[in-house]
């Protein structure tokens, strides 16, 4: 039961939205809640068929009994062989043997309101789980490649209901395989300009283009499977820790081999190592024989969950935030190799990690305030370069 109530945590978490659909894991997700769900039924069912029907004959049987009884009992009364005060007794049984009738019927309803309740259950399981944006009808396809340009065109955005601005006018184009972080304060909108790109939601005004095709054009199933991506509030799944690698891409997630080249790509090889049962280690504290681990150590197995699908462009949300100054190096010549012909977008606070990119671009308050090489952000002296020696200066201070 806490197996199935974990399911469906899964399913209806807001935080849990941006992976869900990514990874396009509802079927997956509500397969295994299906394969719960009629299991615990087909037992609760057959408990109360057997009940049921054993009330039922119990009751049958000693509704007889009374009846037999009362009807003897009377003639008795009417020969004079016993007193009122006796049939009076025997009146009572009589009312007895009724509520047995009574309970058996209810039994009888309950499960005629149980399968009315199934029936409605897996209608609404039934239910399609990509609650897609509108496209265009066949929907275009950009050409696959090792890597895709990306442009966003005079993008603004506010989120459904309400009046806010979360990006005005924002235009970034980055050519295929090239390498942009992003950079500015919390709430700046660095992140919804990655929900945009993965169409979890369509932009207010403007366009935004993947591989010359604009994202409305395209099946949101199609471009999602082309990205992959590591977000900052990444799910902790409490399943074994090949699940929790192989869910990056679903087709392949009983395929052992592509799962340990993820794990390695992703640095988690020396955590998997040490766990008890290596791959096969249940992860977390929900449930039984569950191993807890750090949060480096979770950002490790996220990492490798990323690198699960052959992706031509790989998203990377604050992936140095839980990891120490060695673990972030290794990370970062590992991406290196493995980037090395993708286009990349990183986010992150950290500028040890942002001057490795190829072109950086600063976001503040929804809009592109500065953007360039970290070389040439800190000649024009700006916003970059403050915030940029600021963050030196905690260290040479």
């Amino acid at each position: 039961a806490r197996r199935q109530n974990y399911l469906e945590w899964i399913l209806t978490r807001d935080s849990h939205v941006k992976e869900v659909k990514l990874f396009n894991l509802g079927p997956l997700v509500l397969q295994r809640y299906r394969a719960l769900f009629e299991k615990f039924y087909a037992e609760d069912r057959s408990l109360a068929l057997r009940k049921g029907v054993a009330g039922l004959a119990l009751g049958l049987l000693s509704l007889i009994a009374f009846y037999g009884a009362y009807a003897f009992m009377a003639v008795r009364a009417a020969l004079g062989a016993i007193t009122l005060g006796d049939l009076t007794l025997y009146l009572s049984v009589f009312r007895q043997g009724q509520t047995s009738i009574q309970s058996a019927l209810a039994s009888v309803g309950s499960l005629y309101e149980d399968g009315l309740f199934m029936s409605n259950l897996f209608a609404y399981l039934d239910i399609g789980t990509g609650g897609e944006l509108p496209r265009r009808e066949p929907p275009l396809s950009a050409p696959h490649a090792r890597s895709q340009e990306i442009e966003f065109r005079d993008v603004s955005f506010r989120y459904p209901g309400t009046e806010k601005w979360v990006l005005r006018g924002v235009s970034l184009k980055l050519v295929a395989g090239e390498k942009m972080a992003l950079v500015g304060e919390n709430g700046a909108g660095k992140s919804t300009l990655i929900k945009l790109l993965m169409r979890l939601y369509d932009p207010s005004e403007g366009a935004i283009f993947y591989g010359g095709v604009d994202l409305r054009d395209m099946d949101a199933r199609d471009l999602r499977d082309r990205i992959g991506v590591l977000f900052q509030d990444f799910v902790r799944y409490q399943w074994t820790a090949r699940e929790n690698v192989g869910v990056g891409w679903v087709p392949s997630l009983d395929d052992r081999a592509r799962i340990e080249r993820a794990v390695d790509d992703g640095g988690a090889r020396s955590l998997i190592e040490q766990l008890p049962q290596k791959l096969d280690t249940m992860l977390g504290g929900w449930f039984e024989e569950g191993h807890e681990l750090s949060g480096g150590q979770w950002q490790k197995i996220a990492l490798a969950r990323a690198f699960m699908r052959d992706s031509e462009v790989l998203v990377l949300d604050e992936p140095t935030a839980a990891l120490d100054a060695e673990a972030e190096h290794e990370l970062f010549v590992k991406l290196q190799q493995l980037a090395a012909e993708r286009t990349a977008i990183l986010i992150s606070h950290r500028f040890s990690t942002v001057r490795r990119a190829d072109r950086i671009a600063v976001i503040r308050e929804g809009r592109v305030e500065e953007l360039g090489t970290h070389a040439e952000l800190l000649a024009h002296n700006g916003r970059y370069a403050h915030l940029f020696r600021l963050q030196a200066s905690g260290y040479v201070s």
